[in-house]
């Protein structure tokens, strides 16, 4: 497991500090549209890091990461987990000062974008529509919105500043000049008030602007209907939907109108129309797709031996693709892939530990996804707060007579009549660890040939169950 202890320590101390007053209306937005999206840990950190702060106040009382862990029943590492989680969805911004031996955070609150900015980001409002469904996601939207003016029905007769006040001039126009220098803040100081939140940024990581703009010119888009907004909404578009350059240039087509410009909210409805059509309109829904930084072992690379490149492969691939890999390139059932959301999202597993999970399910079942058997291992693996893929396969094979058992149970249950044996498969790292723990309490003189043998036995009967 990788620890964490370079990246944050129980002694560390920190201040919590406010990006601007956050409101009460905040809090409601926050609990409604945001937390669906990170989850209620966050959302308690969240609240308690905003709490610490007095009221029409910017800064906190120093702490250390003691009290939050005491605060919060919660262990180090999903703190650090839930900040990072705030952080990315830019609700939190982190700042480190290191003296000697200690370290000092600077956890600064953001506000949250206000409910017309997340409606209509094109991101956030997907995410909490697939995560809530149509029905609440209407609700949230009319909780948030309310009945505006009617143009037609009245005539606005709004006096203008100067239409009420007039400007005197005379001997104190001297003290405007001092008036003017005094507003001015020293350098370390700042207005207390409402402050604006940022808007979502994807880091343009993954999308080669030079790629689609090549592509541009054999069409007949023009590059000025790229602007910033659409070049914005193509970054947040490709991430959400994971389109390529040349797919793009269809949709930026398809989006284009007659007087060669591109809106941006045609732009977003082609795109998921372009979607639904290759992924038989299934919407995708926020989930981690790779095991987290946090989570995952210390080597950087494949490593030497089969297990250490068996865990790089689960901790950097997403179920999904592992499924594909299984089944030889093929796109996974949609009943699959509902199955692997559900459990994840129920039971809150690291896509690296869901892979170990559905690995071990495949293998026990004759490659048949069991939903209730994925469930009722991953809720024990939940229980157990696994994190890493390592403790997951230690797990599994140390659980394996009892996970047997449960099958056993539910197959008895479902069927009074005797079925023939079957064979029962298991991973390659299960095999091979059963065999060296085998090995490791042979008896004293035996013969290489000997042990080989019995060992080869022992393995034929774990696969026979």
């Amino acid at each position: 497991m990788k620890q964490i202890w370079n990246e944050i320590q129980p002694a560390d101390r920190y201040q919590v500090a406010l990006n601007g007053l956050l409101q009460d209306y905040d809090q409601k937005v926050i609990s409604l549209l945001y937390q669906p999206l990170i989850g209620p840990q966050c959302y308690s950190l969240y609240m308690t890091l905003w709490n610490e702060v007095e009221i029409n106040r910017l800064w906190s009382e120093d702490w250390n990461h003691y009290h939050l862990m005491n605060f919060l029943s919660m262990n180090l590492s999903d703190i650090y987990e839930a900040r990072l989680k705030l952080e990315g969805i830019g609700l939190l911004k982190t700042f480190i000062k290191t003296s000697g031996d200690i370290r000092t955070f600077i956890y600064e609150l953001q506000p949250p974008l206000s409910p017309e900015q997340f409606f209509n980001d094109g991101l956030l409002n997907v995410f909490l529509y697939r995560q809530l469904g149509r029905t609440h996601f209407l609700r949230l939207k009319n909780f948030f919105s309310d009945r505006a003016v009617e143009p037609g029905e009245y005539r606005e007769i709004t006096r203008s500043f100067q239409d009420v006040y007039a400007a005197k001039i005379g001997p104190e126009v001297l003290n405007d000049t001092e008036a003017q220098e005094l507003s001015r803040l020293e350098e370390n100081r700042r207005y207390i008030g409402k402050n604006s939140a940022s808007a979502i940024k994807i880091e343009n990581t993954h999308f080669n602007f030079d790629i689609l703009y090549a592509g541009l010119r054999d069409a007949v888009i023009p590059l000025r209907a790229i602007t910033p907004e659409v070049k914005e909404a193509i970054v947040k578009l490709s991430f959400l939907y994971d389109i390529n350059e040349l797919e793009m240039k269809q949709i930026l087509l398809s989006a284009l109108t007659p007087e060669q410009e591109i809106r941006v909210d045609e732009l977003r409805k082609t795109a998921r129309d372009w979607y639904q059509i290759e992924h038989s309109e299934e919407l995708p829904r926020l989930i981690d797709r790779l095991q987290p930084e946090i989570y995952k072992s210390d080597a950087r690379d494949e490593g030497k031996t089969q297990e250490e490149k068996l865990i790089h492969y689960l901790e950097n691939t997403s179920p999904r693709q592992m499924l594909i890999d299984f089944s030889g390139g093929s796109e996974p059932s949609k009943a699959d892939l509902t199955a692997i959301e559900d459990v994840m999202f129920a039971q809150q597993l690291p896509p690296g530990v869901m892979n170990v999970l559905i690995q071990y399910v495949l293998f026990k079942t004759d490659m048949k996804l069991s939903k209730s058997y994925l469930e009722k291992v991953a809720s024990h693996w939940a229980r157990k707060k696994l994190k890493t893929v390592k403790e997951a396969m230690e797990l599994a094979i140390k659980e394996d007579r009892q996970y047997k058992q449960w099958m056993n149970d539910k197959e008895n249950r479902a069927t009074t009549r005797r079925k023939p044996i079957r064979t029962e498969k298991l991973p390659d790292w299960f095999e091979q660890e059963t065999i060296n723990k085998t090995a490791a309490v042979a008896e004293d003189g035996e013969t290489l040939e000997e042990k080989r043998k019995r060992l080869e036995k022992i393995r034929e009967q774990y696969k026979k169950g």
